[in-house]
Protein backbone atom coordinates (compact mmCIF):
# COMPACT_ATOMS: atom_id res chain seq x y z
CA UNK A 1 0.00 0.00 0.00
CA UNK A 2 1.35 3.23 -1.33
CA UNK A 3 2.08 5.97 1.92
CA UNK A 4 -0.73 8.62 1.12
CA UNK A 5 0.19 12.48 1.37
CA UNK A 6 -2.94 13.04 3.34
CA UNK A 7 -1.38 10.62 5.84
CA UNK A 8 1.43 12.63 5.99
CA UNK A 9 -0.18 16.15 5.60
CA UNK A 10 -2.52 15.16 8.74
CA UNK A 11 0.16 13.78 11.18
CA UNK A 12 1.27 17.81 10.99
CA UNK A 13 4.94 17.28 12.32
CA UNK A 14 5.70 21.13 12.15
CA UNK A 15 2.94 21.25 14.84
CA UNK A 16 5.36 19.71 16.93
CA UNK A 17 7.23 23.08 17.09
CA UNK A 18 4.44 24.96 18.92
CA UNK A 19 4.73 22.46 21.83
CA UNK A 20 8.53 22.28 21.96
CA UNK A 21 9.14 25.30 24.82
CA UNK A 22 8.15 22.71 27.25
CA UNK A 23 11.19 20.38 26.19
CA UNK A 24 13.56 23.05 26.10
CA UNK A 25 12.13 24.89 29.53
CA UNK A 26 12.58 21.45 31.39
CA UNK A 27 16.31 20.93 29.51
CA UNK A 28 17.35 24.42 30.40
CA UNK A 29 16.61 23.35 34.31
CA UNK A 30 19.25 20.53 33.81
CA UNK A 31 22.66 21.70 34.67
CA UNK A 32 23.47 17.91 33.16
CA UNK A 33 21.72 16.30 31.39
CA UNK A 34 22.10 13.27 29.66
CA UNK A 35 22.62 14.22 25.48
CA UNK A 36 21.71 10.52 24.32
CA UNK A 37 18.42 10.13 26.23
CA UNK A 38 17.48 14.32 25.84
CA UNK A 39 18.12 13.31 22.05
CA UNK A 40 16.41 10.20 22.04
CA UNK A 41 13.24 11.86 24.17
CA UNK A 42 13.21 14.85 21.36
CA UNK A 43 12.38 12.31 18.66
CA UNK A 44 9.86 10.18 21.15
CA UNK A 45 7.66 13.34 21.93
CA UNK A 46 8.28 15.48 18.59
CA UNK A 47 8.16 13.07 15.93
CA UNK A 48 6.31 10.42 17.28
CA UNK A 49 3.92 11.60 20.48
CA UNK A 50 2.83 14.67 19.14
CA UNK A 51 2.80 14.06 15.18
CA UNK A 52 0.26 10.40 16.37
CA UNK A 53 -2.26 12.54 18.61
CA UNK A 54 -2.24 14.95 15.85
CA UNK A 55 -2.97 11.96 12.82
CA UNK A 56 -5.80 10.55 15.73
CA UNK A 57 -7.40 13.58 16.14
CA UNK A 58 -7.73 14.42 12.58
CA UNK A 59 -8.74 10.74 11.55
CA UNK A 60 -11.74 11.28 14.17
CA UNK A 61 -12.78 14.90 13.80
CA UNK A 62 -12.46 14.36 10.08
CA UNK A 63 -12.59 18.22 9.62
CA UNK A 64 -13.29 20.21 6.75
CA UNK A 65 -12.38 23.50 7.67
CA UNK A 66 -8.95 24.33 8.79
CA UNK A 67 -7.06 22.98 11.91
CA UNK A 68 -4.00 24.00 13.50
CA UNK A 69 -1.16 23.77 10.93
CA UNK A 70 -3.35 22.76 8.13
CA UNK A 71 -5.22 25.76 5.86
CA UNK A 72 -7.25 23.23 4.13
CA UNK A 73 -7.36 19.59 5.30
CA UNK A 74 -7.07 16.70 3.27
CA UNK A 75 -9.57 14.16 3.66
CA UNK A 76 -7.83 11.12 6.20
CA UNK A 77 -7.97 7.45 5.48
CA UNK A 78 -7.67 3.96 7.59
CA UNK A 79 -4.13 4.20 6.86
CA UNK A 80 -3.44 7.28 9.26
CA UNK A 81 -5.21 5.58 12.06
CA UNK A 82 -3.07 2.07 11.69
CA UNK A 83 0.13 4.85 11.32
CA UNK A 84 -0.88 6.73 14.59
CA UNK A 85 -1.26 3.09 15.88
CA UNK A 86 2.36 2.39 15.15
CA UNK A 87 3.83 5.49 16.08
CA UNK A 88 2.04 5.25 19.76
CA UNK A 89 3.85 1.24 20.04
CA UNK A 90 7.26 2.81 19.09
CA UNK A 91 6.93 5.44 21.10
CA UNK A 92 6.48 3.39 24.14
CA UNK A 93 9.05 0.75 22.98
CA UNK A 94 11.24 3.45 22.79
CA UNK A 95 10.26 5.14 26.04
CA UNK A 96 11.54 1.59 27.91
CA UNK A 97 14.84 3.11 26.99
CA UNK A 98 14.49 5.54 28.95
CA UNK A 99 13.10 4.17 31.81
CA UNK A 100 10.00 2.49 33.13
CA UNK A 101 8.92 6.27 34.44
CA UNK A 102 9.16 7.80 31.47
CA UNK A 103 7.20 5.17 29.56
CA UNK A 104 4.54 5.32 32.04
CA UNK A 105 3.91 9.16 31.03
CA UNK A 106 4.58 8.27 27.39
CA UNK A 107 1.44 5.75 27.61
CA UNK A 108 -0.32 8.41 30.20
CA UNK A 109 -0.05 10.60 27.39
CA UNK A 110 -1.22 8.64 24.29
CA UNK A 111 -4.45 7.70 26.54
CA UNK A 112 -4.85 11.44 27.68
CA UNK A 113 -5.09 12.08 23.68
CA UNK A 114 -7.23 9.75 22.84
CA UNK A 115 -9.71 10.60 25.60
CA UNK A 116 -9.59 13.74 24.49
CA UNK A 117 -10.50 13.09 20.90
CA UNK A 118 -12.53 9.62 20.77
CA UNK A 119 -15.91 9.72 19.99
CA UNK A 120 -16.99 7.49 22.85
CA UNK A 121 -15.45 9.65 25.27
CA UNK A 122 -14.49 13.26 23.78
CA UNK A 123 -13.21 15.28 26.52
CA UNK A 124 -12.89 18.15 23.98
CA UNK A 125 -16.58 18.72 23.80
CA UNK A 126 -16.31 19.65 27.42
CA UNK A 127 -15.06 23.58 27.80
CA UNK A 128 -12.90 23.13 31.46
CA UNK A 129 -12.27 19.34 31.17
CA UNK A 130 -10.78 19.81 27.41
CA UNK A 131 -8.82 22.65 28.55
CA UNK A 132 -7.51 20.79 31.37
CA UNK A 133 -6.62 17.85 29.61
CA UNK A 134 -4.34 20.02 27.36
CA UNK A 135 -2.78 21.78 29.93
CA UNK A 136 -1.81 19.27 32.29
CA UNK A 137 -0.33 16.44 29.77
CA UNK A 138 0.99 19.29 27.02
CA UNK A 139 2.39 20.84 30.55
CA UNK A 140 3.18 19.27 33.69
CA UNK A 141 3.62 16.01 32.37
CA UNK A 142 6.17 16.91 29.50
CA UNK A 143 8.23 18.96 31.66
CA UNK A 144 8.38 15.85 34.74
CA UNK A 145 8.87 13.72 31.54
CA UNK A 146 11.71 15.63 29.88
CA UNK A 147 13.01 16.31 33.44
CA UNK A 148 13.26 12.95 34.83
CA UNK A 149 14.66 11.75 31.96
CA UNK A 150 16.80 13.74 30.31
CA UNK A 151 18.47 14.47 33.56
CA UNK A 152 21.76 12.30 34.83
CA UNK A 153 20.02 11.53 38.16
CA UNK A 154 16.96 10.69 36.40
CA UNK A 155 15.58 12.12 39.58
CA UNK A 156 11.45 11.61 40.29
CA UNK A 157 11.46 15.07 41.78
CA UNK A 158 10.94 16.84 38.86
CA UNK A 159 10.18 21.25 40.49
CA UNK A 160 6.83 21.48 41.41
CA UNK A 161 7.13 25.54 40.08
CA UNK A 162 8.35 24.32 36.80
CA UNK A 163 5.43 21.96 36.31
CA UNK A 164 3.36 24.97 36.85
CA UNK A 165 4.64 26.98 35.30
CA UNK A 166 4.84 24.67 31.81
CA UNK A 167 1.37 24.43 32.41
CA UNK A 168 0.64 28.18 32.78
CA UNK A 169 2.42 28.70 29.32
CA UNK A 170 0.34 26.16 27.44
CA UNK A 171 -2.73 27.53 28.93
CA UNK A 172 -2.53 31.23 28.75
CA UNK A 173 -2.20 30.48 24.85
CA UNK A 174 -3.77 27.06 24.16
CA UNK A 175 -7.47 28.91 23.71
CA UNK A 176 -6.56 31.35 21.13
CA UNK A 177 -5.65 28.51 18.91
CA UNK A 178 -9.63 27.44 19.11
CA UNK A 179 -10.82 31.13 18.61
CA UNK A 180 -10.99 30.38 14.65
CA UNK A 181 -13.23 27.46 15.03
CA UNK A 182 -16.07 28.56 16.86
CA UNK A 183 -18.75 27.60 13.82
CA UNK A 184 -16.67 24.28 13.00
CA UNK A 185 -16.45 22.98 16.24
CA UNK A 186 -20.20 24.01 17.24
CA UNK A 187 -21.65 21.85 14.24
CA UNK A 188 -19.22 18.82 15.54
CA UNK A 189 -20.70 19.26 19.01
CA UNK A 190 -17.49 20.61 20.49
CA UNK A 191 -18.04 23.48 23.04
CA UNK A 192 -14.55 24.78 23.39
CA UNK A 193 -13.14 26.81 26.46
CA UNK A 194 -12.91 29.83 23.84
CA UNK A 195 -16.57 29.36 22.11
CA UNK A 196 -17.62 29.66 26.03
CA UNK A 197 -15.56 32.81 27.08
CA UNK A 198 -16.12 34.16 23.15
CA UNK A 199 -13.42 36.56 20.90
CA UNK A 200 -12.84 39.12 23.28
CA UNK A 201 -13.35 36.94 27.05
CA UNK A 202 -10.53 34.78 25.01
CA UNK A 203 -7.91 37.43 24.70
CA UNK A 204 -8.74 38.52 28.45
CA UNK A 205 -8.42 35.19 29.53
CA UNK A 206 -5.29 33.99 27.78
CA UNK A 207 -4.19 37.83 28.96
CA UNK A 208 -4.47 37.02 32.64
CA UNK A 209 -3.42 33.14 32.31
CA UNK A 210 -0.16 34.60 30.57
CA UNK A 211 0.34 37.24 33.23
CA UNK A 212 0.10 34.69 35.76
CA UNK A 213 2.60 32.27 33.86
CA UNK A 214 5.06 35.03 33.23
CA UNK A 215 5.06 36.11 37.38
CA UNK A 216 5.76 32.44 38.31
CA UNK A 217 8.09 32.06 35.90
CA UNK A 218 9.94 34.70 37.64
CA UNK A 219 9.04 33.46 41.02
CA UNK A 220 10.54 29.89 40.15
CA UNK A 221 13.39 31.95 38.38
CA UNK A 222 14.36 34.01 41.46
CA UNK A 223 13.85 31.13 43.98
CA UNK A 224 16.72 29.00 41.96
CA UNK A 225 19.07 32.04 41.71
CA UNK A 226 18.63 33.27 37.84
CA UNK A 227 17.71 36.36 37.76
CA UNK A 228 19.99 37.07 34.61
CA UNK A 229 18.22 34.18 32.95
CA UNK A 230 15.05 35.40 33.22
CA UNK A 231 15.88 38.64 31.80
CA UNK A 232 17.41 37.48 28.60
CA UNK A 233 13.69 35.34 28.26
CA UNK A 234 11.46 38.23 29.15
CA UNK A 235 13.55 40.14 26.38
CA UNK A 236 12.69 37.42 23.81
CA UNK A 237 9.73 37.45 24.76
CA UNK A 238 9.08 41.59 24.02
CA UNK A 239 7.65 40.32 20.24
CA UNK A 240 4.94 38.09 21.43
CA UNK A 241 3.40 40.67 23.71
CA UNK A 242 3.64 43.63 21.16
CA UNK A 243 1.66 40.89 18.31
CA UNK A 244 -0.66 40.01 21.41
CA UNK A 245 -1.70 43.57 22.50
CA UNK A 246 -2.17 44.40 18.62
CA UNK A 247 -4.19 41.41 17.76
CA UNK A 248 -6.14 42.00 20.49
CA UNK A 249 -7.24 45.48 19.38
CA UNK A 250 -8.21 44.42 15.95
CA UNK A 251 -10.40 41.69 17.35
CA UNK A 252 -11.58 44.32 19.34
CA UNK A 253 -12.64 46.61 16.75
CA UNK A 254 -13.19 43.93 14.11
CA UNK A 255 -14.32 39.93 15.38
CA UNK A 256 -13.44 38.70 11.38
CA UNK A 257 -10.13 39.43 12.78
CA UNK A 258 -9.79 36.23 14.96
CA UNK A 259 -9.14 34.25 11.62
CA UNK A 260 -6.86 31.15 10.72
CA UNK A 261 -4.33 33.57 9.75
CA UNK A 262 -3.67 35.41 12.85
CA UNK A 263 -3.87 32.21 14.77
CA UNK A 264 -1.17 30.85 12.83
CA UNK A 265 0.66 34.00 13.01
CA UNK A 266 0.28 34.37 16.35
CA UNK A 267 1.13 30.78 17.57
CA UNK A 268 4.57 31.09 15.13
CA UNK A 269 5.60 33.97 16.96
CA UNK A 270 4.86 32.57 20.55
CA UNK A 271 6.62 29.48 19.55
CA UNK A 272 9.68 30.45 17.87
CA UNK A 273 10.09 33.40 20.73
CA UNK A 274 9.66 30.79 23.83
CA UNK A 275 11.59 28.22 22.20
CA UNK A 276 14.67 31.28 22.08
CA UNK A 277 14.37 32.52 24.65
CA UNK A 278 14.67 28.71 26.81
CA UNK A 279 17.13 27.74 24.14
CA UNK A 280 19.33 30.66 25.60
CA UNK A 281 18.45 30.03 29.19
CA UNK A 282 19.75 26.33 28.40
CA UNK A 283 23.35 27.38 26.72
CA UNK A 284 23.80 29.79 29.86
CA UNK A 285 23.41 26.64 32.04
CA UNK A 286 25.44 24.59 29.33
CA UNK A 287 28.09 26.74 29.27
CA UNK A 288 28.58 27.66 33.48
CA UNK A 289 28.23 23.67 33.97
CA UNK A 290 30.82 23.14 31.38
Amino acid sequence: MPFFRSTFQLLRFHFSFFLMPVYWFAMSQLLHPDTYRAILIFFILHILLYPSSNGYNSYVDRDEESIGGLKSPPAPTRQLFYVTILMDLLAILLSLGISVYFMMGTMLYILASRAYSARGIRLKKYPVWGYLTVVIFQGALIFFMVYHGAGREMSLHAPLGGMITASLLIGGFYPLTQIYQHAADAKDGVRTLSAVLGYRGTFIFCGIVYGIAFAALALYFKFSLEIKEFLVFATCMVPVIVYFMVWTVKVWRNPAEANFVHTMRMNGIASFCTNLGFIVVFLMHYNLSG
